[in-house]
């Protein structure tokens, strides 16, 4: 009788919280872009061989649908590339992975990417390594991607608006280059400004159909080249194209 008195009281007591403070609501569901990040990691990058967990973890991290137009949310994890503007594409998701896995990244490198786009490859290298360096040469491009990374709060990525082709030779050399558009030849500036001992990955060959992702590892002197797949980026504007 007396567990029943107390059950009374307390239901009592929380009718009149009811009353008090309104309705009581259930809490929101989680989030389904992180349910759609999450099952893009596990089945188009880590199902496909993608093992370095600081990779996976990046891509985990990193927001894409915050680097598109909000009319292609319902795409941002699709395993494709999606219109920026400008003739321009945010990469396949697992291509992002790939490339970031093959420069073989520690943590503690300085990076120089040639291609900022809409800023999504750079957010994910800033999420693994010291610093990065990053150079778009369309202006709206670069004006957007500025913003959007300084409002997400990378304050270890560093934006230049130019053409990528001649590098940032005030920051050089650079343990990493990624270059994210195709070019028929590798600039020669940005082999001069490459670590000794580091890495260079570009889509190379046509511009206009298919390249084969290549790393260049520089070391000793030499350079080996290795070819990693085919791949098919927009090509490299500015001087790229006049030679």
């Amino acid at each position: 009788m007396q567990g029943f008195r107390m059950r009374l009281v307390v239901s009592f007591f929380a009718l009149i919280l009811t009353c008090i403070i309104g309705e009581v609501y259930p809490a929101p569901p989680s989030d389904p872009m992180e349910k759609r990040r999450s099952d893009m990691v596990k089945w188009d990058i880590k199902s496909r061989g993608i093992s370095d967990k600081n990779v996976l973890n990046a891509m985990l991290k990193v927001e894409r649908h915050r680097f598109i137009d909000e009319r292609q949310q319902g795409d941002a994890y699709s395993d494709h590339p999606l219109p920026i503007g400008e003739g321009q594409t945010i990469s396949q998701p697992y291509v992002v992975a790939f490339m970031t896995e093959a420069v073989a990244l520690k943590g503690n490198e300085r990076v120089l990417e040639i291609g900022t786009g809409s800023g999504y490859q750079a957010a994910i290298l800033g999420e693994i390594v010291r610093e990065v360096f990053t150079i778009e040469i369309k202006q709206g491009l670069y004006e957007k991607a500025r913003e959007r990374l300084q409002r997400l709060g990378y304050n270890n990525i560093h934006l230049k608006s130019g053409d990528g082709y001649f590098g940032w030779e005030e920051h050089a050399p650079f343990d990493v280059i990624m270059v994210t558009a195709s070019a028929n030849h590798i600039p020669p500036p940005l082999l001069a400004q490459l670590k000794e001992g580091g890495r260079l990955i570009i889509p190379l060959g046509s511009t206009v159909f298919y390249q084969n992702l290549t790393l260049v590892r520089k070391a000793k002197g030499k350079r080996t080249v290795k070819e990693l797949g085919g791949v098919a980026f927009v090509p490299m504007t500015g001087q790229a194209q006049r030679k």
